[in-house]
């Protein structure tokens, strides 16, 4: 018989820690340690287990009992670094706030973002104090990333299907990820690219002289990785519609067909639709809008750019399709498929979780 372990402490929080609390959880310029800290102690006061909001939280259960423990013993105060033996701190806490507030809420009048050098001469700190405030936050002003929201009102739905269908695809069924990569250029470099030497990365200039474009109808196959592609001069209707054919007539009679597919005007004209109605085997799961990043043929197709148009020189579209056609061969000779690893709920759960943070910082 196991011997109980000792006896945790109740961790209660009064209303002025509480408060504390919830504001460094609000406020965008709390270190994330910080915060994190702040938000294992809110659990813990809720009532929950170690393990629990270890689970929450996506932690260790010992950093959990770390702070908790600390908390109880400290206080806020416990929440907060240890101070380390050295040199005394020049630069206070509320010189390295300032620095973060200003990084954060203001921007320089004759620019759009900071750099160490403006910064430090709109502070009055040094370059070097700057750039090690920055790394200590995690911040870049330097850097930025696109991103788009989709507003489709069956978001919620759409991902749970697509999602549904690579995690758990239907017997007697083929799932295929289908798309069109339109208006790929056959381009030729004004002069010929230069080989790579020792010490010398290959060179090529930066103009060009496009031949003309092409279009790729490709159908990933979920579980194989294998790829069915069609190359084509036009990308309309009538170009999906041949392809939709050559689906049917390489994928077995006696499988269904699931087709994952983006929100482009091509993919549901009438004539589509009729020839649907004649194919009931062939069943169309649409993405959002703009989530394209769900549908797994998006991958495929980023190897295709990068491992064969990206630096590739054609002279003209037929010898653009050659290469096309070549490459995809080889790939369906040792075919890899790409697997689908995050859950419908713990997608919805990230998009939540960035919309409650781009709310809570009041954009």
């Amino acid at each position: 018989m196991s011997r109980p372990g000792p006896k945790i402490p109740p961790l209660s929080v009064t209303d002025a820690q509480r408060a504390v609390l919830e504001g460094w959880l609000r406020r965008r310029t709390t270190a994330q340690a910080l915060a994190q800290r702040s938000r294992i102690v809110l659990e813990c006061a809720e009532g929950h287990s170690i393990m629990e909001v270890s689970r929450r939280l996506r932690i260790a259960p010992d950093t959990v009992r770390t702070w908790r423990r600390r908390f109880i013993e400290r206080g806020l105060d416990g929440l907060c670094d240890d101070l380390r033996p050295g040199v005394p701190r020049k630069i206070t806490d509320a010189d390295v706030e300032r620095v973060i507030v200003k990084t954060l809420e203001e921007t320089p009048k004759n620019a759009t973002h900071w750099s160490t050098r403006s910064m430090a001469t709109a502070t009055g700190m040094s370059q070097s104090t700057i750039s090690r405030i920055w790394r200590a936050f995690a911040l870049a002003p330097h850097r930025s990333q696109t991103f788009k929201l989709s507003t489709d009102p069956l978001f919620i739905d759409k991902v749970r299907d697509v999602v549904g269908l690579y995690l758990d695809p239907p017997e007697k069924a083929l799932v295929l990820c289908v798309d069109e990569k339109s208006q790929i250029q056959a381009l030729d470099r004004s002069q010929p690219v230069l080989p790579m030497v020792p010490g010398v990365p290959e060179r090529r200039s930066h103009d060009y002289v496009r031949a003309g474009t092409t279009t790729l109808f490709a159908a990933l196959e979920v579980a194989t990785g294998k790829v069915i592609g069609s190359l084509h001069r036009r990308h309309r209707a009538a170009e999906f519609k041949k392809f939709l054919a050559k689906l049917d007539k390489e994928v077995p009679a006696d499988l269904q067909v699931h087709l994952i597919l983006d929100n482009y005007a091509t993919h549901k004209t009438p004539d589509i639709k009729r020839w649907l109605l004649a194919h009931p085997r062939f069943h169309l799961h649409f993405t959002p809008t703009s989530a394209s990043w769900l549908n797994l043929v998006e991958r495929w197709f980023a190897e295709l750019t990068q491992k064969k148009l990206k630096r590739g020189v054609h002279r003209s579209v037929q010898a653009l399709e050659r290469d096309i056609r070549a490459w995809l061969a080889d790939w369906n000779e040792h075919p890899r498929p790409f697997v689908w690893t995050k859950t419908a709920d713990e997608i919805l759960d990230k998009v939540a979780a960035y919309c409650r943070r781009i709310s809570d910082s009041g954009h």
